[in-house]
């Protein structure tokens, strides 16, 4: 891991290292009450689990909204504007979050979430490929995640026990840290939008409804992206509701459940060049369904967990799968994406998240509240099992095509 970090640090150039060491700093507030938000909802309200976490729909509405316009905004303006304006306002939604008191004020804190989340990530995924040729994205991306999830290892550590005294601390940490890295990019970031040097490209940019009519006669691409939405459900499953599963069924405290998301994050810093490394040199599709049963059983496997042990046994299984899946679907993604419309593409690749939180808490909520608690877990195995057999088909139904328009995806 070492010898891969220092060859990109000399080839990678310095804007990267940016997003790099700014996604850390932000990752690690951030991280010290995202996995405990759920619990800090549900404490202050008192609802039945559906109700709490439809305030994730609020959330979702907004994200799925501003999605498609993060994507135009980012391709004709440029990536860095828009990564300032979420990484201050996200800071700004945090002190909301900490002064709600009533459903409502939660709801419009979730939906100004929902209106900021999507211009960082299509904006930051948009500057990653701009700055990183097609061959070396797979890395860049593993990269990337591995400074996120340092964050996540350091973050809910800390997060957890403060939460279990005062929420307060934990609040402004998130403020801050998002706040710091907005400050860094405005400062120090500069903008990586390709300049029009074709005249090929224009017609593209000026296509009615910000050119998403294109994208979404691309087949291959929007059947990529219903699939990977409904792994990323078994993923909303467990990082919104298992906090609150964990705490309301088990008494498990916050200071505890705050180890299960810094195992996630150190595994993926300890581990995540290796796998990717292996994962690098087999089929796109292939390592996709690979990756999507290893996140079908862990949240299968979470109805049978009673205790810390078994929650982290889980917690394992799920995050080999994320770092099978997670470098592999980013870089295919920004792949199949023209250079001129990156920031769309990339835009419906990060509405993925945004849908499956808004689903995923509703439907879980859903799940526990009519059929009890478990039946989440249950709901999660046979989605990834069905998300499982989409990538297997697209790989079947699509390698020819792909392999003709895309030799690097290695569709096989």
């Amino acid at each position: 891991m070492l010898e891969s970090f220092n060859k990109a640090r000399r080839e990678y150039p310095p804007q990267f290292w940016l997003l790099f060491w700014g996604l850390l700093i932000s990752t690690i507030g951030a991280s010290m009450i995202w996995p405990f938000l759920m619990v800090f909802v549900s404490k202050r309200l008192t609802l039945p689990l559906t109700a709490a976490a439809s305030v994730m729909a609020f959330n979702s509405t907004a994200a799925v909204i501003f999605t498609f316009v993060a994507g135009p905004v980012t391709d004709k303006l440029g990536r860095k504007g828009v990564m300032v304006v979420s990484l201050l306002g996200n800071g700004l939604v945090y002190l909301l979050y900490l002064n709600a008191s009533t459903y409502w004020h939660f709801a419009a804190a979730a939906t100004l979430a929902g209106v900021f989340n999507p211009l960082f990530r299509v904006g930051a995924d948009a500057m990653l490929a701009d700055l990183i040729p097609e061959h070396n994205r797979i890395d860049a991306y593993s990269l990337l995640r591995l400074s996120n999830n340092l964050g996540v290892a350091i973050g809910p550590a800390i997060g957890g026990f403060l939460a279990s005294t005062s929420y307060t601390v934990a609040f402004l940490c998130a403020a801050g840290g998002m706040s710091m890295y907005g400050l860094l990019m405005l400062i120090t970031g500069k903008e990586t939008i390709p300049s029009k040097t074709s005249n090929e490209q224009l017609p593209r940019i000026s296509r009615k409804f910000g050119g998403y009519p294109d994208i979404f006669r691309d087949r291959p691409y929007i059947l990529f992206i219903l699939n990977f939405t409904l792994i990323q459900i078994c993923a909303a499953f467990v990082w919104i509701l298992l906090s609150v599963y964990s705490n309301q069924q088990y008494g498990m405290p916050e200071s505890q459940y705050g180890f299960l998301p810094t195992l996630n994050g150190l595994m993926i810093v300890l581990m995540q060049l290796w796998i990717t490394d292996q994962t690098r040199r087999r089929s796109t599709f292939s390592m996709m369904a690979v990756g999507s049963a290893f996140y079908g059983l862990a949240t299968f496997s979470i109805a049978f967990m009673t205790e810390f042990w078994g929650f982290m046994f889980s917690m394992v299984i799920m995050t080999i799968g994320e770092m099978i899946l997670m470098p592999t679907s980013s870089t295919f993604a920004a792949n199949m994406a023209p250079a001129d419309m990156r920031g769309r593409y990339m835009s419906l690749y990060t509405l993925t998240w945004a849908v499956s939180t808004g689903v995923g808490s509703i439907f879980g909520g859903f799940l526990s509240d009519s059929l009890g608690p478990r039946s989440i877990w249950y709901g999660g195995g046979v989605i990834g099992l069905i998300s499982v057999i989409g990538f297997l088909a697209l790989k079947t139904l699509y390698k020819n095509r792909l392999n003709a328009a895309n030799p690097d995806l290695k569709i096989h």
